[in-house]
């Protein structure tokens, strides 16, 4: 074995002394013909025995000044735009110290080497170092593409940018992932005719239908991030119509971290299709603030915790502690940071368990919070209302008092649509916990600020997993309602974006997130059937089963008394509204607590309505708020 690696590291040594040994002659040529140039192709004797005398030292430190700017740990078949800066900066630093050299040294009897020498000298170099390892990586393509290209599977890639560039030179890199592609699609006129990547631009979207029958390809591929969902959905029914397979490059917020490539391809699913467009947000510019910083996570093993986990732990806190109750979920994130080079400190324990929380700000001194704790699912909150109260409301209310004792610097709570004029228990309870943020950051040196969004796609328990459920035994699919709608946003996006108003908050704000527009229920199930390769009506049954009580046909997302306006982030809206006198609400709250001890579910509820009116003159859902509400796919 250790012979073996001998053998190997020795032709690692050979390989680059062979690239050494190349370039020393392409200097040597460089300096040659910038004398050549310089005199017309026709150098006088003198400076002939001048390039000879001079040469030696014109190579000596060009070879030392790339050894230094390591040009030779690089194989030269993967060369791109970075070694090409890199070279250009050796060049230039080399062609430096050869004019210091030769400036400061004149050999006796000689005369000065012209100054056109020096600057031809530079751009020949260039041309000859640059170009060789280019000429290298083209041959070594086409001769693994030749290898493989035949026998590939012929692809169609709809887009032809950045990502579709990327895309072509993952494939044309490796053969072995057997992809010929044989045709790019565009919806910009202007490209019709033209080649990205030697692969031909043959039409628009439109002719998708005629150019899968032309070139028979067996396969599209949607390599564009940032397209809205109508985009894809048309491509997706192209390829239904045409009974060809359909995968898709991810969109932007799960590109966020990772570069375009072939690996990342993956089936369509219904979040691709959806009307809105994804937001773009410069990560590494809006969550500057938790660079170097120590942040908090609760909930971390949940649906939005985790995702957050993931992206503040890619920006580089200087530590990230991870709260949860339910340990099997924060084992999970927490194996899955650490595979990926972080270092979390995870914490089991209830934010609802002050003397706990209290160890845990203590121990841990956290700056940023981001508190995602909470009991999500509508119907069954309805059912045991008093811990839906406990963990949503008074749990943040022990929480907002730890931040502004332990001087946190920001505190972000995660909230929904159901707090917009609620009319369940769960609704309620994170309606309060808004409340509770506006009193805690009109009066505190910590900034709290609330992000409010509707359904997140995906997450555990949402319609998403209930539908496939269903589809995958047959049918039927069950919708409450046919007009029935709900704002729908994916989970990187939702994260992105409690990121970015968290950083401009200024305190006891409420952020709303666009969602753009409502989705109905309906077409949401009828393009999950179809992207499974069924038809509605056909081969799956949709059954409407009736709207449940206090289930809304279409969800707000602001209240009635609420000021609406924007932010300098164009995904993020301000919602202000009249203030609740602290002193009736802090009073409220303690009540509620009383009555939670109680254990009385009745009691509980009509606590958390009666704390709810404390400032206004009506109550949506009555003195005891026993409205039996079955909400259809709650998501987050």
């Amino acid at each position: 074995m250790n012979t073996g690696i001998g053998r190997i590291a020795w032709r690692g040594y050979l390989h680059r002394l062979g690239q050494v040994g190349v370039d020393l002659v392409l200097v040597a040529l460089a300096w040659w013909l910038a004398f050549v140039v310089r005199f017309d192709g026709d150098p006088p004797g003198r400076y002939e025995r001048l390039f000879l005398i001079t040469v030696g030292v014109v190579v000596g430190i060009k070879i030392l000044t790339f050894i230094a700017f390591r040009l030779y740990t690089r194989w030269w078949r993967f060369t791109g735009i970075q070694d090409l800066e890199q070279i250009v900066l050796a060049c230039l630093v080399a062609s430096g110290l050869v004019t210091l050299a030769l400036t400061l040294w004149r050999p006796d009897g000689f005369e000065a080497v012209p100054r056109g020498v020096f600057a031809l000298d530079f751009l020949f170099t260039v041309v000859l170092i640059g170009g060789v390892r280019f000429v290298v990586r083209s041959v070594m393509e086409r001769a693994s593409r030749g290898a493989g290209i035949a026998n590939g599977r012929p692809v169609i890639v709809c887009g032809a940018g950045n990502a579709a560039n990327s895309l072509l030179r993952d494939m044309r890199a490796n053969a072995a992932l057997a992809y010929t592609p044989v045709g790019l699609v565009d919806d910009d006129p202007r490209k019709k005719g033209l080649r990205v990547g030697g692969v031909k631009v043959l039409g628009s979207r439109e002719d998708l239908t005629r150019i899968l029958r032309e070139t028979r390809a067996r396969e599209v591929i949607i390599a564009m991030p940032s397209a809205p969902g109508a985009v894809r959905r048309d491509i997706v029914e192209h390829c239904r119509t045409a009974g060809v397979r359909v995968t898709t490059l991810p969109g932007l917020p799960e590109l966020m971290n990772g570069e375009v490539s072939v690996q990342k391809l993956r089936e369509v699913q219904v979040e691709d299709v959806l009307g809105r467009a994804p937001v773009e947000i410069d990560m590494a510019r809006v969550a500057r603030y938790l660079n170097g910083r120590r942040v908090l996570v609760t909930g971390a093993g949940g649906s939005i915790g985790s995702e957050l986990c993931r992206q503040v732990a890619a920006v580089g806190p200087s530590s990230l502690v991870i709260v949860d109750h339910a340990e099997n979920n924060l084992f999970e994130i927490d194996l899955e940071l650490r595979e990926r080079g972080h270092a979390p400190t995870p914490v089991v324990a209830d934010c609802r368990d002050a003397d706990l929380m209290e160890h845990v700000f203590t121990a841990h001194r956290p700056e940023i919070v981001f508190h995602a704790a909470a009991y999500k699912h509508v119907p069954m909150m309805e059912i045991n209302p008093i811990q839906a109260i406990a963990n949503n409301a008074l749990a943040t209310a022990t929480l907002a008092d730890l931040a502004t004792r332990h001087h946190v610097e920001r505190v972000c709570l995660i909230s929904t649509d159901k707090a917009v004029e609620p009319k369940t228990v769960m609704g309620g309870t994170k309606a309060l916990a808004e409340r509770i943020v506006e009193m805690h950051g009109r009066d505190a040196a910590t900034r709290f600020a609330a992000v409010r969004f509707g359904n997140v796609l995906g997450s555990s328990g949402s319609v998403l997993p209930i539908f496939r459920r269903q589809i995958a035994a047959g049918g039927p699919v069950t919708v409450t309602h046919p007009d029935m709608t709900r704002y729908f946003m994916t989970i990187p996006e939702a994260v992105q974006l409690v990121i970015e108003a968290t950083g401009i908050a200024e305190g006891g704000d409420v952020f709303v997130l666009d969602m753009g527009e409502p989705v109905r229920i309906m077409d949401l199930a009828h393009n999950m059937i179809r992207l499974s390769g069924m038809e509605p009506g056909r081969d799956i049954q949709v059954e409407v089963t009736g709207v449940r009580p206090g289930e809304k046909l279409h969800e707000e997302l602001f209240n009635l008394d609420e000021e609406v306006r924007p932010t300098r982030y164009g995904g993020i809206l301000r919602a202000t509204r009249p203030a609740l006198d602290p002193e009736v609400l802090s009073a409220r709250i303690e009540h509620l607590r009383g009555a939670v001890a109680t254990g009385d579910p009745v009691v509980a509820s009509g606590a958390l309505w009666s704390t709810l009116r404390a400032g206004r003159d009506t109550d949506p859902v009555g003195e005891t708020g026993d409205v039996q509400a079955r909400d259809q796919g709650d998501d987050r």
